[in-house]
Parts: C-alpha cells; structure tokens; sequence
C-alpha cells in the first residue's frame, strides 16, 4: 500500500501540472479523487506499517497526494470549476 500511495502521487502530480494548462483544468475533476485515493492508501499503510519499519515512502505518497488535492482545488475555484 504504501508503495502504490507513493505511485498514485507521483501520477496525480503529472495530472496537476496538466491540469493547471489552461482549457485542460477540467482534468482535476479527475484527478482529486484519484489523489484521495492515493491518500487514503497512504494513510492505511502508514498505520500498518511494523516497527522499525521505515514509513518513508507512505510519508511520501500521503504529502504527494495531499499537495496535488490542495492546488487541484485552488485551480478549480480559480478557473470556474467548483460554482
């Protein structure tokens, strides 16, 4: 999981800079909840993570998912997407 939440971040960040092309910014309609997804994943392998473990990728792909939710919003409130 935490190595999928990592992938998914990764991928929805390529999404964002895609989506902050103008005419393209429809794309984040897609993109956050598949950046949810990534977070929601990240979280879980967080918590199932063993001690001694290292967390790092699940860190990783949870703060990859949540900056690409964050501006994905702020570029839909700008550009007319969310009324």
């Amino acid at each position: 999981m935490k190595t999928a939440s990592l992938v998914i971040g990764i991928l929805a960040l390529i999404g964002l800079f895609v989506g902050i092309i103008p005419c393209l910014g429809s794309l984040n309609w897609v993109n956050i909840p598949f950046a949810v997804l990534g977070l929601i994943l990240g979280i879980v392998g967080m918590n199932k993570t063993a001690i001694g473990q290292s967390k790092g990728t699940a860190i990783t792909g949870v703060v990859l998912c949540a900056i690409a939710i964050i501006i994905g919003l702020i570029r839909l409130v700008l550009g007319g997407g969310i009324v």
